[in-house]
């Protein structure tokens, strides 16, 4: 039986898979800063951070160098008409109402990776998230909510107190938590991607019937 993406799971997760990846994720966010300047290459590399969830999702380690992976340059024309797509439609829903844009947000909210790790075409990758996000859209959203608004208020009162000790301190920590934020932002939609691939690939397993 599939995992539930229930919004206690989707919280506890978030922090498990962004924790456990931390160091990799900050070494390979200092590669992408270092060799952002240095044309194509950063193409990759930026595509390459995406694939990093696809990666977590996975539960297996991985270097940080994986963002230079050739594969993420192979197909970057592909990738970004997709995050056009998604931009262009998440805009104007949001300008029309606030609810539809957050709901159109979620529904294609896994798109590049079903593109990056499931080789899925882009306007296919699109409809594909909105059918595995089916029934799960209020959950997802409600549980990275939820988590980040947890995250941020825990960050908020540790950066007073190391503030109030030390302005140094506060600074430090001030960088530190970004970071930590970052991973757990990463590490909440590796691990929806992780139990929404499963269904992916269950779907296309074939029945007793067609064997």
């Amino acid at each position: 039986m599939n995992e539930q993406l229930s919004i206690g799971n989707i919280i506890s997760n978030g922090f498990s898979y962004g924790f456990k990846n931390i160091l990799n994720l900050l070494g390979a966010i200092i590669l992408w800063l270092v060799t952002i300047w240095i044309p194509y290459l950063n193409i990759g590399t930026t595509i390459g951070l995406v694939g990093l969830i696809v990666h977590m999702s996975k539960g297996k380690p991985f270097s940080p160098t994986v963002i230079f992976d050739a594969k993420y340059r192979k197909n970057f024309g592909e990738f970004f008409l997709l995050y056009g797509f998604m931009a262009i439609g998440i805009y104007f829903a949001s300008i029309l109402m606030l609810i539809p844009g957050i709901v159109l947000q979620v529904a294609w909210s896994q798109a590049l990776y079903l593109f990056l790790d499931k080789d899925v075409k882009p306007l296919s990758a699109l409809r594909k998230s909105n059918e595995l996000t089916y029934g799960k859209k209020w959950n997802i959203f409600l549980g990275i909510f939820i988590l980040m608004v947890i995250v941020g208020i825990i960050f908020a009162i540790l950066v007073a107190i190391f503030n109030a000790i030390w302005s140094f301190l506060g600074g430090l920590f001030t960088f530190i938590g970004i970071i930590i934020i970052i991973a757990i932002g990463m590490g909440v939609n590796a691990y929806i991607y992780s139990v929404l691939s499963k269904e992916f690939e269950a779907e296309k397993e074939p029945t007793p019937l067609e064997v």
